[in-house]
């Protein structure tokens, strides 16, 4: 038991550390410059309690998340399948390199009106820009990922006689997991930043009606509230992809040097 207690304190401790120093350090920030567009941490953390007991942003709240859950199941469905195919098949990563590239070098909120002329001011909007901003990302390191796969496994493969379709089971996306989860964790975060982004620009709906409304009277501590509980809502939706990450890829052997 005292083990196990050490491996905890040695695994959290200095995450917990570093938070209260930079907590503390914007709390002394705020004291010492003392003007509203820099309100005190502890001023934000109450009005975000505030928020969440009087029950004002849940339903706001419960809106973003099912457009993010819904823009990023479509995002990795459809970036497994297509980087899958493009790593497989070279004429096909051939005829997809421009859109793709040119999808990655462009600003993806350039994107939300043109979202807002397709579908209006509906759900499927948003979940279209958060689609854009990260489906591209997974269909590129999944390309990478599955080109990435040892030759010599393929190889012993095919002397054993498996097909196409157990080669892409047993090899292919087995070998490619510990990459694709990497990207999964990128594409989660700016599934995020479309979210919010799509809610400011297209739909003032969700989190992004909360955070307009209270930018539009110049309440800095409640822009900081929403997004401290942004911050709060993709930390949890990180550590809940990671924890997946570990039971899918508890095989990868782990190298780091842990002193």
């Amino acid at each position: 038991m005292r083990l196990r207690n050490t491996q905890v304190y040695k695994n959290y401790a200095p995450t917990f550390f570093s938070l209260v120093f930079g907590v503390g350090l914007v709390e002394i920030l705020a004291i010492r410059i003392n003007q509203p567009y820099l309100p005190r941490a502890t001023g934000v953390s109450s009005r975000l309690i505030s928020l969440l007991l009087e029950g004002q942003i849940f339903f706001d709240l419960l809106r973003s998340l099912q457009n993010l859950f819904l823009g990023f199941t479509i995002s990795v469905i459809s970036g497994l399948v297509i980087g899958m195919l493009c790593g497989r098949y070279k004429y096909f990563e051939q005829m997809l390199r421009p859109y793709i590239n040119a999808m990655l070098t462009t600003p993806s909120v350039i994107f939300a009106p043109v979202y807002f002329a397709i579908f209006g001011l509906a759900r499927w909007s948003i979940v279209g820009l958060i689609v854009h901003y990260s489906v591209f990302y997974i269909i590129v390191n999944t390309t990478t990922a599955v080109q990435s796969v040892d030759r010599g496994m393929i190889e012993m493969s095919m002397v054993f006689g498996a097909n196409e379709r157990q080669q892409m089971r047993h090899i292919y996306l087995p070998s490619s997991l510990p990459l694709i989860f990497a990207s999964l964790r990128v594409a989660l975060a700016r599934s995020v930043k479309g979210m919010i982004n799509g809610e400011l620009l297209i739909a003032v709906i969700g989190l992004g009606a909360f955070s307009s409304k209270f930018a539009s009277v110049y309440d800095a501590e409640g822009v900081f509230a929403v997004a401290l509980l942004v911050v709060l809502v993709a930390i949890i939706l990180s550590g809940c992809l990671n924890m997946v990450n570990k039971r899918v890829n508890s095989w990868v052997p782990n190298i780091r040097k842990d002193k």
